[in-house]
Formats: C-alpha cells, sequence, structure tokens
C-alpha cells in the first residue's frame, strides 16, 4: 500500500495540475459529462478520489459573437436622433414670444370617386399615382341596358310627336265644322227674322253649332293628353341621358388619384368605390395647442408649415379652423408639457394659389411642424421667413 501525503490541498492540485491540462476551458453544459468509471478509483484505506489524466475530452471553443457592428448602428441611430432633436431644440429656443407651435403631419381633403348606380366596370382610365384634371373622365360603368332603354323612350317620343301632330289637325278640322255651323245658324236666324224659315231649322243649325264647339273642345284636349304623353317621353330620354352620363366617372376636382380600390369587371353596388382621390388644392395639418396658446389663436392667423423633408423651406399658410372643445391628447402629438393633457385642435391650411402651381409636388402624410402667431405684431425670425412666390 503506497500513501502520498500532502500537506495540503493546494499541493495535491500542484500535483495533478499536468494532468489537468487536457481539460477544457469552457464546457458546454448541453454535453453530459463522461461516466464516473473514468475516475481514479478512492485510495484505498480512504482519502479523497484524485482525477485521472485525460478525463474529460477536449471541447471545441465556441467562436465569439461580432457584436461591435451592432453596436456602430445602434449609435449611429441615436446619433442622428439626438441631432435632429438638438437641432429642434434650437430651432424652439429662438422662437420669439408670440408663436405657437405643434407637430402633425401634410393632409389633403381626401374624395371618394364612387358609383351612383349598381352595375360593372366596363373601363378604367386612371390608375394609382395618376395627377388629374377636374372634369377628367376615369372610369366607366357598363351601360348597355340603359342604352337600350334609352332607345325606347326616344321611340315612344316620336310616337309621342306624330299623336300630338295628328291631334292638332284634328283641332284644326274641328274648327273648320264649327264655322260652317256658325254660318249655317246665323243664315237660319236671319230668314227666321224675314219669315223665310222655321224655328225648327234654327234649332236643328243650333245643335249643329254646339256640337262642333264640343267636337273642336275635345280635340284641343286630346292635343293636351297628348303634348303629355309627348312631355313624360321625352323626360324618360333625359333620365336615361342623365343614368349614362352619371356611370361615366369623372374627377370632381384636380388631384391625384391615391388607391384604385376596383378594377374592370367588377360588380359594385350603389355607391362603391372605384378611386379615393386627393384634393391638392385643400391641404392642410392639423396640430394641438393648449388653452393658454390656443385661447390667443385667431381665425385666419398667418402660420408657417416646416416639413421634416424640407426644414429649411418655412411654407405659408393660415388657420382655417379652431376647435370649440378640449379634447384628450393624441398620443402621437409631442406635447411642451406632459401634464397638457387636454388640448384644442388648430387646423393651419396653405393657400390654395400657391398650391395650383405646385399641384404636383403635394405629398400627403409628411411629418412636420406648424408654427402659429399668437400675436399680430410678432415678426416671422428668418428661419421661418415665407419664400418667394
Amino acid at each position: 500500500m503506497c500513501w502520498t501525503r500532502y500537506s495540503s490541498w493546494w499541493e495535491m492540485a500542484d500535483d495533478t495540475k499536468a494532468d489537468d491540462a487536457t481539460l477544457p476551458v469552457e464546457v458546454d453544459h448541453g454535453q453530459a459529462l463522461p461516466p464516473a468509471n473514468n475516475l481514479m478509483p478512492a485510495l484505498r484505506g480512504g482519502g479523497l478520489p484524485v482525477p485521472q489524466a485525460a478525463v474529460l475530452p477536449a471541447l471545441k471553443k465556441s467562436p465569439r459573437k461580432r457584436w461591435w457592428p451592432r453596436i456602430a448602428i445602434v449609435v449611429a441611430i441615436l446619433a442622428g436622433a439626438g441631432g435632429g432633436y438638438y437641432w429642434w431644440q434650437q430651432m424652439r429656443a429662438q422662437l420669439p414670444p408670440g408663436i405657437a407651435y405643434g407637430n402633425g403631419r401634410l393632409e389633403a381633403d381626401a374624395i371618394n370617386i364612387d358609383t351612383k348606380y349598381a352595375g360593372r366596370i366596363a373601363e378604367l382610365f386612371a390608375d394609382e399615382g395618376d395627377f388629374v384634371k377636374g372634369g377628367q373622365v376615369v372610369a366607366r360603368m357598363d351601360t348597355q341596358d340603359l342604352a337600350a332603354s334609352l332607345k325606347k323612350a326616344q321611340a315612344q317620343v316620336r310616337q309621342a310627336t306624330r299623336a300630338v301632330d295628328e291631334a292638332e289637325a284634328n283641332v284644326k278640322q274641328q274648327q273648320a265644322q264649327m264655322l260652317l255651323a256658325q254660318q249655317e245658324y246665323d243664315r237660319a236666324a236671319y230668314l227666321v227674322q224675314k219669315g223665310f224659315q222655321t224655328k225648327e231649322v234654327l234649332d236643328q243649325r243650333q245643335q249643329q253649332l254646339d256640337g262642333a264647339k264640343a267636337g273642336l273642345n275635345a280635340s284641343n284636349m286630346r292635343v293636351i293628353e297628348f303634348q303629355h304623353a309627348l312631355d313624360a317621353a321625352t323626360h324618360d330620354v333625359e333620365l336615361y341621358g342623365v343614368q349614362i352620363a352619371d356611370n361615366t366617372l369623372v374627377a370632381p376636382r384636380e388631384g391625384r388619384i391615391q388607391y384604385r380600390v376596383a378594377n374592370v369587371g367588377e360588380v359594385l353596388p350603389a355607391g362603391g368605390h372605384v378611386f379615393a382621390m386627393l384634393d391638392t388644392s385643400y391641404v392642410y395639418m392639423d396640430i394641438y395647442l393648449p388653452t393658454e396658446q390656443a385661447g390667443k389663436v385667431r381665425f385666419g392667423a398667418d402660420a408657417r408649415i416646416v416639413l421634416d423633408a424640407y426644414p429649411n423651406i418655412a411654407i405659408p399658410a393660415k388657420v382655417s379652423f379652431i376647435a370649440s372643445q378640449a379634447q384628450f391628447t393624441p398620443k402621437i402629438v409631442e406635447t411642451q408639457n406632459e401634464r397638457d393633457k387636454l388640448m384644442f385642435r388648430i387646423r393651419v391650411r396653405i393657400d390654395p394659389d400657391r398650391l395650383r402651381s405646385r399641384a404636383e409636388m403635394v405629398r400627403s402624410g409628411l411629418p412636420g411642424v406648424a408654427y402659429v402667431l399668437t400675436d399680430p405684431a410678432t415678426q416671422w425670425p428668418p428661419s421661418l421667413q415665407a419664400p418667394a412666390t
């Protein structure tokens, strides 16, 4: 029996250091340890078990992940955001008293181009992104049934016209008969006075005259009846013409097609959406101001809009709407003080005359900041001066 004595546990560790050199630096916790029978049995007569050399197989070190590209991207994003926020703070710091501001998005009035009657789409003459003029045809519905009804109404108009002509000719005939009856009555009355005609003949002539008058009145009434029928047929023609015209969809104003909702061949109900367009003559931005600032804003007050995409251009505008009641601040609105929970909505609209020459440049949804004069005596700083027209 061989005993190996150690003065301390550290000496035993040093003695086994060479044997344990093959142990891996990092051990994957997902890998099972070798079975226990590979360990050196305990010394006879007691003592601690000594690990056998090269007990654990050498494990491959997992490659370290490279985090520096992601860190660089995050740093760049934070730097850009910080720079933008610093620029915004600097601009706000330069504002003189008498100017209120709020962030929002540039919006254009939306117009839906819908069908008036149920039908099938026959043709489309515009697509998303197209700029259209007011009155331009953008779609046409199938109107074959209406065209057939129109032809029928036109035939009824021709028939009623001939009936009216016939009735008017009958009136002339009755007028001639009444004239003859009147003349015969006058002669009979004269002869009766002279004693050359009997009273019986005079009564006969009177009955003939009354019958001619009644026939003339009936002919006149027939003319009126046929005239009403002609008017009804004419109105049917106008009605079918209006329906056919309403099935030709036109752009109500100048603007840009934003969405095409339906396609050729689709059957739509009355009021079905075909296009959604933006009215480029009504462009605005809604902002929210606290009570102390909103109370000083007046209708028609001068304003400026600065878009994030064009930070060096101040677009002239006017205040066109002031809410009469406060509302809770939307989540998308940034306020100077988080305690400002109730805000008033202010609408700032760009001058339509200025937009008329720049209609093709209008973009909806662009974020920016709107500045409003709360004091008419305040002068705009140089950064918010309106550019030349």
